[in-house]
């Protein structure tokens, strides 16, 4: 057998397929922080008036229960065992006493944030209403709150000697925010920064459904709690939940946790976005929610409203958050 030269039959080829024909590539979906607004949705979320009575009915029934079963316990450890039956009552007394502290603690914390809340109102009336004498009242109230606090004693100092030279409410309020509440914001937000931090990098790198939202809201209630504790507020359980419900709703009602272009551009600048990978995006945006999330928090946990140009800049807690987890490239 030969070898010989093979023609090959060219005209049935097809043509050479361009570039330009080629379908553009999908934009990546935008990302909208889904684990933040769930877990905004939980934290916000009441309870029914029918799941309360069944919450509390049952919380009655299981505590009636739990009362008989130790009343029987002990009587009956008293008649077979007299000292170990008393040593039993003395360890039932004791759990008893630490529940009282315990509520008692509750309650204080709840008072003390009662009392933040009403300091804020008194300085939102001194200044609608420029009234130098309440506004001096608000600062007294202030200073006594305060009192104790190794961390404000220069701030307070400062504020008792020059609180007779203003001569304006709003002066003096404004003196009060520089010398005594400043290193407040400052500490608070560096709360703010870290927890957003915190839920900007599980949501990038944990590939888990539900660890993102996990972590979203316990980082966020750990932060509104640290951000109340700062302010002198001291939530206990039952406050701190009370605080987070207000300060979710809060966001909810005013649509604070939407996903809009002035969240994103700080962090993500211009046409980045589309370079970045699902995942990444959505740690972005949920620790920018994170970060406003933390601002609501200073506002309601501050004994006085923020004055114009000295409420935390989310764009700057954003950055300062992200900054190392994040670069953005300049467009």
């Amino acid at each position: 057998m030969t070898n010989g030269p093979v023609l090959i039959d060219l005209e049935d080829r097809e043509p050479p397929v361009s570039v330009s024909d080629a379908p553009p590539v999908p934009d990546m979906p935008v990302p909208d922080g889904q684990a933040m607004q769930m877990a905004a949705r939980l934290a916000a979320r009441r309870p029914s008036r029918l799941a309360r009575w069944f919450w509390g009915l049952a919380s009655a029934v299981v505590g009636a229960m739990v009362s008989v079963a130790a009343w029987d316990f002990v009587t009956g450890l008293l008649t077979r065992a007299p000292i170990l039956g008393w040593i039993v009552t003395g360890l039932i007394s004791a759990m008893l006493l630490v529940l009282l502290v315990i509520a008692l603690r509750e309650m204080a914390a709840i008072g003390r944030l009662g009392r933040i809340d009403s300091l804020h109102r008194a300085a939102d009336t001194a200044l609608a209403d420029r009234d130098l004498g309440q506004a001096r009242a608000v600062t007294k109230q202030l200073l006594a709150f305060y009192a104790g606090r190794d961390d404000t004693q220069w701030g307070r100092q400062s504020v008792a000697e020059r609180m007779e030279e203003q001569f304006d409410a709003s002066g003096l309020l404004n003196l009060v925010e520089a010398e005594l509440l400043a290193p407040l914001d400052a500490a608070a937000s560096r709360e703010v920064e870290a927890a957003a931090r915190q839920v900007a990098t599980v949501t990038a790198l944990v590939p888990l459904a539900l660890a993102d939202v996990i972590t979203a809201l316990t980082a966020n209630l750990r932060m509104i709690r640290r951000v109340a504790e700062i302010y002198g507020g001291r939530s206990g359980l039952i406050g701190s939940w009370r605080l987070t419900r207000a300060v979710f709703t809060h966001l909810i009602a005013t649509g604070a946790v939407a996903v809009g272009d002035d969240l994103l551009e700080p962090i993500l600048g211009g046409s980045i976005l589309s370079k970045l990978s699902r995942r990444f995006g959505e740690g972005l945006v949920n620790g920018a929610l994170s970060a406003r999330v933390g601002v609501a928090a200073m506002e309601v946990c501050r004994p006085l409203p923020f004055t114009q140009g000295r409420r935390p800049s989310v764009r700057g807690i954003i950055k300062n958050a992200l900054s190392g987890l994040f670069r953005a490239k300049e467009a």
